[in-house]
């Protein structure tokens, strides 16, 4: 079986001229992998981003989304911008404007995927392990889609890319019944009485489960002296459990069974997709440890690595993998403070999380292959 190819250009820039810049690599890259191929003129072409969070600004630059929107537009497809709802709809459009994704710096149109409410979407088959998924409508119904990652770590996750980008951002945030078994709240935690915890013994009242929920689920009851938690608001996103200092918190499926329902989450996502039809780029940028949901974005684990782009999406997931696991850990940064030494598995060893597993299990489920050729693109 041949390997999938996996072109590379580095962060790294030596030379005083444009075309040996990262956006002029960038758009040769784009001209290698000839969107032609795979978008017809007059198609919508889905271009998956997350617009991250206030407090969270580490994201994919728009100046490279806008390089990927105008190779759209110039085969004469028809892109628009798109995540789905981490927080309330209104809020979070309002989010991405204040990282810089309009439909003015984007040439594009920028919208919810799973609509201002976040329960417009389709029940797609997915495993055994999650049954269904409700995939967002747009994403659901458009012909062709580019998913532009910004690669770093994740709280449950252990490393976030384009298999996490269309598994938990390809599916709608809530559901239309108000039933968080039925939206992305599933991938999270199983559908049983028992998936959040909670020890008011360990709880120390900082609130910070308070002050990060999106949903103002919690809250804090300040004559009785305890939180209080909404089971109909929740949606089961987990940053109460994340923040939680004291672990008086716990939400969620077993290490195993999340990484197994992301791979098949992002199977389902594909599945409504022909094929060739998708297109991956891993910006390997500010690789921070938590996800660009969380308010805040720590220092970087490692120094920038660069661009990845590929047909396949488990091959660019390793590829991206293998090149942070080759990184040297920075200074001044969990790695650091983890006291982890070259050679380390960066993410893995920092998180106690390893995202392999789920490259693993896409893998196993004929997502794409872990055999890549990287194909360095030194100069447009």
């Amino acid at each position: 079986m041949s390997k999938s190819i996996v072109y590379y250009t580095s962060a790294r820039a030596t030379k005083w001229d444009y075309k040996y810049s990262v956006s002029a690599r960038l758009e040769e890259i784009i001209r290698r992998l000839d969107f032609s191929q795979h978008m017809a003129p007059d198609e919508y072409v889905a271009v998956k981003i997350h617009f991250g969070s206030e407090g969270a600004y580490r994201i994919v630059r728009p100046v490279f989304i806008r390089k990927i929107v105008d190779g759209i537009k110039a085969v004469g497809a028809k892109p628009f911008v798109t995540d789905t709802t981490r927080i309330r709809g209104w809020d979070y459009l309002e989010v991405a404007n204040q990282n810089g994704i309009n439909t003015h710096s984007m040439g594009a149109p920028v919208i919810l995927a799973d609509g201002l409410f976040g329960w417009d979407g389709v029940t797609v088959k997915a495993g055994p392990v999650l049954g269904e998924v409700f995939v967002a409508a747009a994403i659901h119904d458009a012909p062709a889609m580019v998913v532009v990652s910004h690669c770093k770590g994740h709280i449950q996750a252990g490393y976030g890319g384009a298999i996490k980008n269309i598994a938990m951002g390809g599916v709608c945030g809530r559901h239309r019944s108000g039933d968080w078994r039925r939206a992305r709240g599933h991938l999270h935690a199983p559908g049983d009485a028992e998936t959040m915890t909670r020890n008011p013994g360990l709880c120390t009242l900082c609130l910070q489960c308070v002050h990060v929920c999106p949903l103002d689920a919690l809250s804090h009851d300040e004559v009785a002296g305890v939180i209080v938690w909404d089971d109909e608001k929740c949606w089961r996103c987990m940053r109460c459990a994340r923040v939680c200092p004291t672990g008086a918190i716990a939400i969620g499926r077993s290490a195993g069974e999340f990484q197994q329902g992301l791979a098949e989450a992002a199977g389902a996502v594909l599945s409504t997709f022909a094929p060739g039809k998708v297109l991956y780029f891993n910006f390997v940028m500010e690789v921070q440890p938590e996800c660009d949901c969380m308010p805040v974005a720590d220092t970087p684990l490692v120094q920038d690595r660069g661009i990845l782009a590929s047909t396949d999406i488990v091959a660019v997931e390793q590829a991206t993998l293998d090149l942070i696991n080759g990184a040297i850990p920075l200074p001044d940064s969990l790695a650091a403070d983890k006291g982890l030494k070259p050679g380390a598995r960066v993410l893995a060893e920092s998180l106690g999380v390893d995202g392999q597993e789920h490259v693993d299990a896409a893998a196993a489920l004929g997502l794409g292959s872990k055999e890549y050729e990287l194909i360095p693109v030194i100069q447009a």
